[in-house]
């Protein structure tokens, strides 16, 4: 058998120079299957745990809970089938231990060799995605005129506008810079170590995963176009050249991804996206931001459709989804198809909490070019704007300056605006500053497909109120921002818990204009309204909001403003729907929302009370969940059934019908 099998692997070998395409190979299990437990002190989970730096480790912690940073998709490949499939002749392209695949190029035989694997669940090729470039660049070769712009001495030259519009420079004054978050960049190359605009640019790793060495710049096999795009990018959120172009988050440490093969007629191949956002998680990163998109290509590429934008169908879709679900912050470019037959988004904009950017220019008026939402299964996009018409950025080719459009340029302004607001408060979960952003844009109240939430303004993220957990005490942290200045020990907080009347109480002070205030203990899902006051310095009163209250249930870290139009808030209270359809064959779905984190059980039982299905156990995040529940694997007669749902406290049950 032996030898038989070795001249099969041999006949393959020789057989396996024909033309190649690549292709990803999706393993059945990973030598243990998904449903198992992961126990701490397993070989299994030690060795996912060894792939992470301690900061992703602690960032998925905030999230994900101490007991579950560790999920099935962590855990690495099955060692024995990568080694027969390496056996075969087959080279490795991208381990993507997220979706227990791999990429390679095969041709004909091989695929059919792959397929042929008891181990392999199936083989699928690799589509196609293309930059979303950006246009109409120009260059500068002037320096503007020097003045100082803000408080602190900072000179923005030419680049005033683009941080202006989004209120930067007002953050900036605070001392906050993006100094202690950790940002990743998907791009085409970065040429960083030569141009000035990166002199103090602080780097922390990089890594190409087209040529698969850790030099970002151009190299030999690369067009000489090739790192212009992820330089320009970069140089937008990270760089810092006094009267030229000073980026938000110039303070901040980066991870460089170089995963766009400008010079390949297939485009980008979204497996080296996924690749790089598991590399990046892994090293602890807190925020993504790529300027990568999707669009119609021609035959014979493989193309995704715009019914596949619906956030779960692409494979860069699905990596944005789990990295967030790891507690990444995910920023991604809308697109700029506004103007084309194709007009939407493009992936992983679709992608379910990834913040998609679209482009205005300096009047705040939405630009032709930028895509327009919504996804295909009806959510709205995109969720922020900024700046995305004359953007000033760092020309690779010439070491000068340039400006252009496309949403390329405006993604790396929002994603500079969260650094900033995770680094005033690094408290901070990615699903809280998610829902800042929304909360904060200048279209908030009436969100659409056109401008989103709105304009984003990082003065407005860094005074909007946020809550930290510190053991069972919920604490609300506050800055205030107003040019007449405030008397001191005039903040106040007004609040009331459920039913109760108003009551006040002093804000407590901290350094860099931080309030705070710790609420009093609440049944856990108890709504809590709040708002503020406080003197300015010449004694006049001022209320915030001016309109509405601020609210939050108890438990539940996310703040609303009660006035704003925010539509994909998320739920500040538990409950199961009735499933639908009802009654049903052979399959129905139920719905149910979480309000704070909890451990949660949705099962099936029957008249008698017997455990007949477990659809969910598991930690999970507050959101609305949809679970589908199909008789093909059981054998159930017609009749009345339960389901109950089972978080923290909370419990319900409800009926449904099969009719067969």
């Amino acid at each position: 058998m032996k030898k038989f099998l070795f001249l099969l692997i041999s006949l393959f070998i020789i057989s396996s120079s024909g033309a190649q395409t690549k292709y990803l190979i999706y393993l059945k299990d990973k030598g243990v299957m998904s449903k198992t437990s992961l126990q701490k002190s397993s070989p299994l989970f030690k060795s996912a745990v060894e792939k992470l730096s301690p900061q992703a480790i602690d960032r998925r912690k905030q999230v994900m809970g101490d007991d579950n940073y560790i999920a099935y998709e962590d855990l690495p490949l099955y060692e024995n089938y990568v080694r027969e499939i390496e056996a075969s002749g087959i080279k490795i392209e991208n381990q993507l231990k997220w979706f227990n695949s791999i990429s390679a190029y095969l041709n004909e035989e091989q695929v059919n060799f792959a397929k042929s694997l008891s181990f392999v669940e199936k083989v699928e090729r690799v589509k196609g995605f293309k930059i979303d470039n950006p246009v109409n660049e120009k260059p500068i070769t002037q320096h503007s005129i020097s003045a100082i712009q803000s408080q602190v001495g900072l000179d923005y030259g030419p680049s005033l506008t683009q941080n202006n519009l989004s209120e930067i420079p007002a953050v900036h004054d605070l001392g906050i810079n993006g100094g202690g978050v950790i940002i990743g960049l998907l791009d085409t190359g970065f040429r960083w170590k030569t141009h000035s605009a990166f002199k103090n640019l602080k780097v922390a790793g990089e890594r190409d995963f087209i040529q698969k060495d850790d030099i970002t710049a151009n190299q030999a096999g690369d067009l000489a176009s090739q790192d212009a795009h992820g330089t320009s990018v970069l140089s937008i959120i990270g760089a810092n050249e006094s009267g030229r172009l000073i980026g938000p988050a110039f303070n901040a440490t980066y991870y460089l991804a170089k995963t766009e093969d400008v010079g390949s007629e297939k485009h980008v191949e979204e497996d080296n996206y996924a690749a790089a956002l598991e590399w990046m998680e892994s090293k602890g990163v807190q925020i993504t931001s790529s300027s990568l998109g999707y669009n119609i290509f021609d035959p014979p590429e493989f193309s995704y459709s715009y019914a596949d934008m619906n956030g779960k169908t692409t494979i860069v879709a699905k990596a944005a989804n789990l990295a967030f679900e790891r507690g990444i912050s995910t920023f991604t470019a809308a697109g700029n198809e506004g103007s084309n037959n194709w007009g939407k988004i493009i992936s992983p904009a679709d992608a379910f909490n990834i913040i998609s950017v679209g482009a205005v220019d300096s009047r705040n008026i939405v630009v032709s070019f930028s895509s327009r939402g919504p996804t295909s299964d009806g959510r709205i996009k995109p969720e922020i704007l900024a700046m995305g018409a004359s953007v000033v950025n760092a020309a690779a080719s010439t070491g000068n300056y340039s400006s252009g459009n496309g949403t390329s340029y405006a993604a790396p302004i929002a994603a500079g605006v969260a650094a900033l607001l995770k680094s005033t408060f690094p408290h901070l979960t990615n699903h809280q500053i998610r829902k800042i952003f929304l909360e904060c844009g200048d279209n908030s109240a009436q969100p659409n497909n056109d401008r989103g939430y709105g304009l984003i303004s990082a003065k407005k993220v860094i005074a909007f109120p946020n809550l930290q957990q510190q053991g069972d005490v919920f604490r609300l942290n506050k800055i205030f921002y107003d040019p007449n200045g405030i008397k001191p020990n005039t903040a106040k907080v007004y609040y009331k818990i459920g039913s109760q009347n108003f009551q006040s109480a002093n804000l407590n002070s901290s350094a860099s204009s931080k309030y705070y205030f710790d609420f009093p203990a609440a049944s856990f899902g108890e709504t809590i309204e709040f708002y503020f006051t406080y003197q300015t310095d010449s004694g006049t009163l001022v209320l915030e909001p001016l309109k509405g209250n601020f609210k939050f249930a108890y438990g539940n870290l996310n703040i609303t403003a009660i006035s704003s139009g925010v539509k994909d808030i998320l739920p500040t209270e538990f409950r199961l729907h009735q499933n639908y359809p009802n009654p049903f064959n052979p399959s129905t779905t139920i719905k149910y929302q979480i309000a704070v984190a909890s451990k949660v059980q949705l099962k099936v039982y029957d008249l008698l009370g017997r455990d007949l299905a477990t659809l969910v156990d598991e930690l999970q995040q507050p959101g609305i969940y949809n679970s589908q529940f199909s008789i093909r694997n059981y054998q159930l007669p017609s009749g009345v059934y339960f389901y109950t749902l089972r978080a923290g406290n909370f419990s319900q049950t409800k009926k449904m019908m099969i009719l067969k």
